[in-house]
């Protein structure tokens, strides 16, 4: 089912593609320079990405997220969330894949949001960049407003997806 979505999707793109040769050809090339080097970045990370992602499934126990990212485990699971995040490199769609192992392994949704959002906002590159380009105010001042936001949002979607029916892969996918 996933896949005739899939080929569905490229269709259209496909198609909406020759509109815009036919309407304006330039741009058409534009669209398909753009997607060869989207493609290829993706090609050249995803890999990797998914290589860890199986490592990270066959070297850490169930049990370690269980404990440390659950959903009682508190203030601790969300440090933990934070501290993978922040230290995580590469762009966000790499991160998905490794949210999805998270989950599998038993961390909770909130956990899940946490290290996504601030795989997303805050790396530590970025605060040593800000740090020298805008100072030290404003990189205090904005990781004061941003943590709490990542924490709003995660609750609210703790409340939107409650845990019963939150999504929880099966291990056979």
């Amino acid at each position: 089912m996933k896949s005739k979505a899939g080929f569905v999707i490229l269709a259209l793109l496909t198609a909406a593609t020759a509109l815009v040769y036919a309407i304006r050809a330039d741009k058409a090339l534009s669209i398909l320079v753009v997607s060869k080097d989207y493609l290829l970045e993706m090609l050249s990370i995803l890999p990797p990405v998914l290589i860890l992602c199986g490592l990270f499934d066959a070297w850490v126990p169930k049990q370690t997220v269980e404990r440390l990212m659950r959903e009682s485990s508190g203030a601790k699971g969300a440090f933990v969330a934070l501290l993978l995040g922040t230290v995580a490199m590469g762009p966000l769609y790499a991160a998905f894949p490794i949210g999805r192992s998270l989950l599998k392994k038993g961390a909770s949704l909130f956990n899940i949001a946490v290290f996504l959002c601030v795989w997303a906002s805050i790396k530590i590159p970025m605060i040593l960049f800000e740090i020298k380009f805008l100072g030290v105010r404003f990189a205090l001042l904005r990781l004061a407003l941003t943590i709490p936001a990542i924490l709003i949002i995660s609750g609210l979607l703790k409340l939107a997806v409650p845990a019963s029916s939150g999504p929880r892969p099966s291990t056979g996918e």
